[in-house]
């Protein structure tokens, strides 16, 4: 019987030794190799500390910095190990929120996200990525057509020239991968990053 199982036993061993160790390291290997920082996670320094990764949004809650997209992400809640609670952008468990498009709670959720804009910038529409969540939940970008709406509450909140936030805003758009993937975005943390560099606030 041995003699039967042990060619399968051979196999079991060597394809796990290629596939889940030599393969994989060699990946590793390769990447630091050609791609130093993104194989790192794209880290940003401030002040030599590392504030976060240009792949992984963070949540921004104050009036004088840009707002990302918000994330559905969520973790176990430390009261009850059976339940979650929001947690904002938490890449241990990146998801989307799965509400569908008949869901209450998510048309009742981007209504409040909705009105709250409007209230913020009545004169022009909603970008919609800034009430709708991104597959993953870590979305890093927003459109430039979300980052120029924000542009009247961050010039308030920091008593800056809606021109100047503009120009800033400009500068920071990234165009499409390769010329042809994707579409123009900007990196809500390196926006921020830029923004307190002007000094103002």
């Amino acid at each position: 019987m041995l003699r039967e199982i042990r060619p399968a036993i051979v196999l079991l061993i060597g394809l796990t030794l290629i596939t889940g160790l030599a393969y994989p390291l060699a990946m590793t290997g390769i990447a630091g190799m050609l791609f130093p920082r993104q194989a790192q996670g794209n880290l940003i320094e401030k002040d030599g500390k590392v504030v976060g990764s240009a792949l992984i949004g963070q949540e921004f809650k104050d009036d004088k910095y840009f707002h990302g997209r918000p994330s559905a992400t969520t973790a176990a809640d430390p009261n009850d190990s059976t339940k979650t609670v929001s947690a904002p952008y938490n890449a241990a468990n990146s998801g989307g929120s799965n509400l569908g498009p008949t869901s209450k709670a998510l048309a009742d959720r981007v209504k409040e996200d909705v009105d709250k804009l409007k209230a913020e910038n009545p004169s022009q529409p909603v970008p919609v990525d800034l009430v709708t969540t991104s597959g993953s939940g870590l979305d890093p970008d927003i459109s430039p057509e979300a980052a120029l709406f924000q542009v009247p509450r961050v010039a308030k909140a920091r008593s800056i020239p809606e021109a100047k936030l503009r120009q800033l805003v400009d500068e920071q758009v990234q165009g499409r991968t390769l010329g042809f993937l994707g579409e123009p975005r900007v990196n809500v943390l390196l926006l921020n990053l830029a923004l307190d560099r002007l000094g103002a606030g």
